[in-house]
């Protein structure tokens, strides 16, 4: 069952910018737990409320859960809009494609990631499909998959994410690289990304300083990809280009 986040405070809302953060940290077919998962999303979630985007939250869903949030982000894009998608949790790659690994997933064979997972590519194919003007996408997907002595074949981490023209995409880790998960209350990734955030830079600045902060962090153990084919500057803070904020109510659906 999926938990929608709920909000604390926020900025006034722009319906222009659009995010979708999905957590995934408890999965019952998987040896590990991913604590770190929920307060990263929920970290996030806040942060990007304070930048006066429009979010969906979702903590430990489904496939249908996660299937459906994106069919009502899809349907709130317009010409004009930014959305962001963020995904932490499992995610493993068959014949070259990258799955996002939902909760229910009970998977004994690369078959069952194709029928069971969400295609990034896929994903990043409808947000640009839908109208969208600027995608972003944060990936922290980049782990060892637990699968994998179910498995005949042997991969490491996740495929190489191809954007489609004017998006940027921030993965944890390269293709084929996996990210241990350390203590602490949020992963380096999320850690790097929030201080950043802060700043208000332009968008690429902000995922290129997160990248260089996490290969600082961990003496160069982990080295996050930026992925870029923008075209423009966007900045996460309104206030930083005088785009127009304005309250258009909560952005929390529930998918059960």
């Amino acid at each position: 069952m999926s938990e929608s986040i709920q909000p604390g405070d926020v900025a006034p809302l722009d319906a222009g910018r659009l995010a979708l953060v999905i957590g995934n940290s408890a999965y019952p077919d998987a040896d590990f737990p991913l604590p770190q998962i929920t307060r990263d999303a929920e970290a996030l979630t806040n942060a990007l409320r304070e930048d006066g985007f429009l979010v969906d939250a979702l903590e430990n869903t489904t496939r249908l859960g996660m299937t459906r949030a994106i069919d009502h982000l899809k349907k709130r894009l317009r010409s004009n809009s930014t959305v962001l998608v963020y995904f932490g949790g499992y995610g493993i790659q068959s014949d070259g494609q990258n799955y996002l690994i939902p909760i229910d997933a009970t998977i004994w064979s690369e078959e069952d990631v194709r029928r069971q997972g969400v295609s990034i590519d896929h994903l990043l194919s409808q947000l640009r499909n839908s109208g969208a003007r600027v995608r972003l996408a944060v990936i922290e997907a980049s782990r060892r998959n637990p699968y994998e002595r179910r498995f005949r074949t042997y991969s490491h981490g996740l495929a190489p994410i191809l954007p489609a023209e004017n998006a940027l995409v921030l993965s944890s880790a390269g293709s084929g690289e996996v990210v241990e998960d350390p203590g602490g209350l949020h992963s380096q990734l999320i850690s790097a990304l929030l201080v950043q955030m802060e700043t208000s830079r332009e968008i690429k600045e902000v995922f290129d300083n997160t990248r260089n902060a996490v290969v600082a962090a961990t003496r160069g153990q982990q080295i996050p990809v930026v992925l870029s084919t923008l075209t423009e500057s966007f900045h996460l803070s309104p206030a930083q280009i005088g785009a127009p904020a304005y309250s258009v109510g909560s952005a929390v659906s529930g998918h059960r």
